[in-house]
């Protein structure tokens, strides 16, 4: 088991249409891919206030790349995707960290 951490920064001025299309499209869509997220956040200090940070668990890497796979390439993604960028792209950058527990650490080890 793992954990993904993921970064998204939106395009200046883009981040209420970021989190509106997660709120509203994405992380139901993730479900039904199989996605397991332990939460989304925001900055409330510390951070850049443009970003939306979250984690999702994996069994291994081959369940990660079917299940990004099957989501990327649905349909219904495809067409959220595009209506919500019809007036350019919502992320400027994305950032992927694989985070894997230590022996010591209250999670599972992998």
């Amino acid at each position: 088991m793992f954990v993904e951490l993921r970064t998204y920064t939106a395009v200046p001025g883009k981040l209420p249409a970021l989190h509106q299309r997660f709120r509203e499209h994405t992380v139901a869509m993730w479900k039904t891919h199989g996605w397991r997220c332990s939460g989304i956040w925001t900055y409330k200090h510390g951070g850049p206030s443009d970003c939306i940070v979250y984690m999702l668990e994996w069994e291994d890497h081959a369940e990660r790349d079917a299940a990004f796979k099957s989501f990327v390439t649905d349909p219904a993604w495809l067409k959220v995707k595009a209506e919500s960028e019809r007036d350019g792209p919502l992320v400027a950058s994305i950032q992927s960290d694989i985070l894997v527990p230590t022996d010591y650490s209250p999670a599972e080890p992998a």
